[in-house]
């Protein structure tokens, strides 16, 4: 356990995720000192005791080890009342952050790729300096000094940030928008999953009611957006392609028919699951103007596939996306996993010779993340994360295998407990890139997201954001929704 004391009751957050990026496997507190009382059989091996002397201009924290006598570590920063901006490179949440980076790197041996950045959209960071007019150099300048990015990670930003900008011409106009509905069903649940995800053979008699509550959202918000125009379709979920042909070819047909759809860029339906793919259903997005899918392998491992509980076969990932090809699909992406169970260097760089067989048209590289929803959070607490590591060695397989294939970095986040300290990265080919990914990373236009657990997103002028989530739990949902009116049509009236 590691023990966190402040004086003030700020930047927790950022507090324990970067000391949790150095120690992974330890739980963190972070308290004001004095608050709380220590389990007395507490097994503590790091205290930091930190004073925010902010209004003075200084930080000063005293790092105790094992026992060891304290080590003192202090830096200056702007006073907090003359910081106009939390982004100043010497403010006092950055000074804050890279005091107990400077300490616990210099404690632990560790670089963490990603330095003082714990948020999910760094490449926001470019993208927001890109556009106030920064040269490449000016911002690769700034985040190595302001979070001590590796130029790796940087570099990385900085491209995606021009890309993302190409990408998104002609939609940050305020007057588009992006659909996106939840289907919260799979096949049956992976071990790494949080999401509020359901084994469609528990709910094979409730989908079409699940589908009817969706058509009433649907018949509700359409009118509030007549006069917008639709960017970007994305059905995901859960696997969307768990429903029947003739539900998806019901759905579908609701939201052409509700919204004009004339001037989408992209439909994508998130397919993913191999053994939820077939003909017939492939038939029917094709028909109906699905123009982007997936069919994630995840790893091209049989036995990786097994122990987290994906109940199909490398076999079906082929057999699925050549179907998919054969079906008219020149849009298709594949996800894969890096760290794990069991997986090594070796089994990254066979799954990515596997897939540069296939030659997809994307590719997004997911490095783990042990939710503590998943059934893996729990194998973790009681066996550790020993055999679920992602490094950086795999990264550049996974980044050399893309390129390789003639795919470019276009959009990037990152999760919270992230295997390495590491990202996830989706790479394209021409443009074949999916808008909607980039679009809810940049937070550049609403999202109106229908289902349960879905969570709509309102971008007011001046970039004010709002967010309104449907109930996770779809028995709940359905409820709400069939006796009140959706909360999506009152959030965005």
């Amino acid at each position: 356990m590691i023990i966190v004391y402040t004086d003030k009751e700020k930047y927790f957050y950022d507090i324990h995720s970067l000391v949790k990026s150095f120690y992974p496997e330890e739980d963190v507190l972070v308290f004001v000192k004095g608050s709380r009382q220590i389990p007395k059989d507490a097994n503590i091996i790091l205290t930091i005791d930190m004073t925010l002397s902010w209004d003075e201009g200084h930080i000063d924290a005293d790092f105790i080890w094992d026992g060891r006598a304290a080590k003192s570590f202090s830096m200056d920063c702007i006073r907090e009342s003359e910081a106009c901006s939390a982004d100043m490179t010497d403010s006092p949440k950055n000074v804050l952050k890279r005091l107990l980076y400077t300490a616990l790197n210099e404690e632990t041996g560790k670089d963490l790729p990603w330095g003082t950045l714990t948020g999910i959209r760094p490449v926001k960071i470019a993208m927001h300096r890109l556009l106030g007019g920064d040269s490449d150099i000016q911002i690769r300048d700034y985040m190595k000094k302001t979070y001590i990015c590796s130029d790796e990670k940087t570099d990385l930003s900085i491209e995606i940030a021009h890309r993302e900008n190409r990408l998104l011409e002609g939609t940050t106009d305020g007057k588009g928008y992006s659909l996106y509905v939840n289907i919260p069903f799979c096949p049956t649940r992976c071990a790494y999953c949080s999401f509020m995800s359901s084994p469609i053979g528990l709910w094979k008699g409730k989908v079409d009611d699940y589908l009817d509550c969706i058509k009433k959202e649907i018949d509700e918000t359409a009118p509030l957006f007549k006069d917008k125009r639709l960017d970007s379709i994305y059905i995901g979920g859960g696997t969307p392609t768990t429903l029947e042909p003739y539900q998806l070819e019901k759905l579908i047909g609701w939201i052409k028919d509700s919204y004009d759809t004339s001037y989408s860029r992209e439909f994508t339906i998130e397919s993913g699951r191999p053994d939820s793919i077939t003909m017939d259903k492939l038939k029917v997005m094709k028909k109906g103007g699905v123009t982007r899918i997936s069919v994630n392998p995840q790893t091209m491992r049989d036995r990786t596939l097994e122990l987290i509980g994906r109940h199909h076969s490398v076999q079906q990932t082929i057999d699925s996306f050549y179907m998919a090809r054969e079906a008219g699909f020149d849009h298709i992406n594949m996800d894969i996993i890096l760290g794990l169970p069991g997986e090594e260097l070796s089994d990254v760089q066979y799954t990515m010779d596997e897939i540069a067989k296939l030659r997809p048209d994307e590719l997004t590289v997911h490095s783990l993340a042990i939710k503590r929803a998943s059934r893996l959070y729990d194998y973790v607490a009681d066996h550790g994360l020993a055999g679920m590591d992602t490094t950086s060695a795999m990264m550049k397989v996974a980044e050399d295998g893309a390129r390789s294939m003639g795919l470019g970095p276009y959009y990037l986040y990152r999760q919270k407990n992230i295997s390495g300290n590491f990202e996830n990265t989706g790479y394209g080919r021409g443009d074949k890139m999916c808008l909607y990914n980039i679009i809810t990373m940049e937070e550049t236009q609403s999202i109106l997201a229908l289902g349960s657990g879905s969570v709509s997103k309102r971008i007011f002028e001046g970039s004010r954001i709002e967010r309104k989530g449907n109930p996770k739990d779809v028995k709940l949902y359905m409820e709400n929704t069939s006796s009140d009116p959706s909360v999506m049509r009152d959030f965005f009236s």
